[in-house]
């Protein structure tokens, strides 16, 4: 059963913990309140993870909003012992064991929307650190709103209406992949179509989708589960992420085979997850044959509407930027009119709310087959055949949504990288 939690607060949120603490230390509050109002508190926040993290004599509070950690609080080390007992008990965990990684989950309901926590347990020198990830049973998924939009946006379309064939997501670890599968998912979603998801762990609960939880304790790997999957008459599998060149091989076959499968892959950009696949063991013929399209991705922050200034760049201003980042420079002229972040009550002082998806969409067109099966061409000949076809690299997408006054040059330059 889930935890039943009241959205609305008696305790100011100006000082949440503080007063919380002090409310515990008479008798008005619990260490359960004290828990459930750290997840409310955390999901008005708009934060994706609570990291409670020991100290010498305090438990630090932060919280990832946006991509970045924020210090909320920090509280006496004789609560800390008592918070994290509290979580080992809703999350069924051991409170015996002090020196083992621990993994859990929590269902909270908060003003009857089901918010699923995952769990996290790990031991450092200074006690037991805890990581708790939000996922909301609310989340809306919606390409468009994510930051896709024009031709990009219709080449994923194109994409995910084929029958048959492979959907790659690819992107460093926070970039957004498993939520840009789940968007196209739930465009899929229909009960004439029998889909399946294999992860690790499970991100989020579509309804009418089945959901397989990676288990190495039981033998079942992203290859086994796959093989199975395949026996089950699916339509369409997703897969958490190609890992391995066993699990490359069983998917490239099942999506040959009239199965629609999307997946992840770490790269850095969409074209390096050619080779990336062939250095798996996959043979090119079959990369050109099997793959839709491969989706890069990174998130930026969005600039808070209420307080974003507007200015315009000046020769001095592309010089500078020139000459740190060329692929950034290049793409900025003289007199553009770019925003700042400057922080207000809005925005809690930082100057952007949310995040927008940066994206390089590769369409795999008949031309780029043709490349990718020719043994005798490079990557670079991809690259540029690509190119040709209409490739818009991430940071083209970024300068594009700087100068529509979404983010800022600053938050390009943090989340892109130079292009070698």
């Amino acid at each position: 059963m889930p935890i039943q939690i009241d959205i609305k607060s008696d305790i100011d949120d100006r000082n949440v913990f503080g007063k919380l603490t002090e409310a515990i230390a008479t008798g008005r509050k619990t260490i359960v309140d004290f828990l459930d109002e750290l997840v409310r508190h955390a999901l008005e926040s708009k934060a994706s993870d609570i990291h409670i993290e020991p100290q010498d004599k305090t438990l630090a509070i932060r919280y990832r909003v946006d991509g970045l950690l924020r210090d909320i609080s920090s509280i006496d080390i004789e609560l800390a012992k008592s918070l994290i007992f509290r979580i080992k008990v809703a999350a069924k965990l051991r409170t015996d064991e002090h020196f083992a990684p621990q993994d859990g989950k929590i269902r909270f309901s908060v003003n009857n929307i089901l918010v699923d926590t995952r769990i996290s347990i790990l031991p450092t020198t200074k006690g037991e650190k805890v990581v708790m990830r939000l996922l909301s049973k609310e989340r809306s998924f919606d390409l468009a709103q994510m930051g896709l939009e024009g031709v990009d946006l219709m080449k994923v379309q194109r994409s995910y209406s084929k029958p048959y064939g492979m959907i790659l997501a690819t992107g460093p670890t926070g970039s957004g992949k498993t939520t840009t599968l789940y968007a196209i998912l739930n465009k899929l979603n229909s009960r004439e179509r029998n889909i399946t998801t294999l992860e690790d762990p499970v991100e989020y609960d579509l309804e009418g989708v089945n959901h397989i939880q990676i288990n190495s304790k039981a033998n079942l790997t992203f290859a086994n589960g796959l093989r199975s999957i395949l026996r089950q008459d699916p339509d369409i599998i997703m897969v958490g992420e190609i890992r391995d060149s066993e699990t490359a091989k069983i998917s490239i076959n099942a999506a040959m085979t009239g199965h629609l499968l999307l997946s992840t892959l770490h790269t850095n950009d969409a074209v390096t997850a050619i080779p990336r696949l062939i250095d798996m063991g996959v043979e090119p013929y079959l990369v050109a044959s099997t793959l839709n399209i491969i989706i890069a991705q990174r998130l930026a922050r969005k600039l808070c509407d209420a307080c974003k200034e507007k200015v315009k760049l000046t020769r001095d201003n592309i010089k500078a930027l020139t000459l740190e980042r060329p692929d950034l420079g290049t793409l900025m002229d003289e007199g553009d009119e770019v925003y700042t972040a400057n922080g207000c009550d809005k925005c809690e002082g930082i100057g952007y709310k949310g995040r927008v998806g940066l994206y390089e969409i590769l369409e795999i067109s008949e031309s780029i087959r043709k490349t990718i099966f020719d043994r005798t061409k490079s990557m670079d000949d991809i690259f540029k055949e690509a190119r040709k076809a209409g490739l818009v690299l991430i940071v083209e997408d970024g300068a594009k949504k700087i100068k529509r006054g979404i983010t800022t040059v600053e938050e390009i330059k943090r989340v892109t990288a130079i292009k070698e």
